[in-house]
């Protein structure tokens, strides 16, 4: 009984086929364009492919190149990449440390500002504790409880200096050196007999002190007590000032025997007989 082959889908292709379709399939991966040829069959045989083998290690070799330097160019650019990200990372590493150093400076010289201050500060409060000191030994009370009208001050006009400036042809009492608001103190312990306007002395204070004795302050700027005031040694009583009849701002300090004008007597001796250092 004679059986033939069955034809239909099921056939598999024949070898010519199966190759023509391999190496259609590499080209389209790799791009290669491959040229199949068909030479004519001979009865009974198969198609067979006319792509050498050497052609095909050729396309493969080529396409795989490619590949090669595709894969190289990338871990170039990578490697490009990463070095363009340190330098970026080392400047801005350089940029916070920069900043940090210049924090750290303004710091210092704040720090040192400060220190500088304080020692500034620290000196001023010194001298002017040392210039209080000196200012109160200057005025600290004598044994008898009598001061200077003026701390710190000197005689610029004496006793009984000549000229028409005083209606009696010399002055009757010593003019203190002082600018215009200086304090004035009580030399000692009495009483305010007066408190105000004393024609050429200008503003004036005149005090009865306790051993019967007055002194009288003149051409002051402002009285600070008034008529029957008891007041202590050192006391302040006014401000020196430019009023009355004077060329320029003092104090006018006179002593006297009595209260009227004619009973002065030497004030820089008075003074020093009660232990004050004129």
């Amino acid at each position: 009984m004679a059986f033939t082959r069955a034809t239909g889908k099921h056939r598999r292709p024949g070898r010519a086929a199966r190759t023509t379709r391999n190496i259609a399939g590499i080209a389209a991966a790799t791009g290669v364009a491959v040229s199949i040829a068909s030479p004519a069959l001979a009865a009974g045989e198969e198609p067979a492919a006319t792509v050498t083998d050497a052609g095909l290690t050729r396309a493969i070799a080529d396409t795989g190149d490619r590949v090669a330097d595709n894969i190289v160019a990338q871990a170039d650019a990578q490697e490009e990449a990463a070095e363009v990200a340190a330098a970026r990372a080392q400047v801005e590493d350089a940029a916070v440390k920069s900043a940090e150093a210049a924090k750290k400076k303004a710091q210092e010289e704040r720090r040192k500002a400060a220190a500088e201050a304080a020692e500034k500060k620290a000196a001023a409060k010194k001298a002017g504790e040392t210039r209080a000191s000196r200012s109160d030994a200057r005025t600290t009370l004598s044994a008898s409880g009598y001061v200077s009208p003026i701390a710190g001050s000197y005689v610029s006009t004496p006793y009984k200096a000549s000229s028409g400036l005083w209606s009696s042809g010399s002055h009757t009492g010593i003019d203190f050196h002082a600018a215009s608001g200086t304090a004035v103190h009580a030399v000692g312990a009495g009483t305010v007999v007066e408190a105000g306007w004393g024609g050429a002395y200008g503003n004036n204070v005149v005090l009865k002190m306790d051993d019967g004795t007055y002194t009288q302050y003149g051409h002051l700027s402002s009285i600070s007590v008034s008529v029957g005031q008891k007041v202590s040694a050192n006391q302040q009583i006014a401000l020196s000032g430019n009023t009355g009849n004077t060329t320029g701002p003092h104090l006018h300090f006179e002593a006297r025997t009595g209260p009227d004008y004619g009973s002065d007597i030497d004030p820089i001796a008075y003074l020093r007989s009660h232990g004050v250092n004129v």
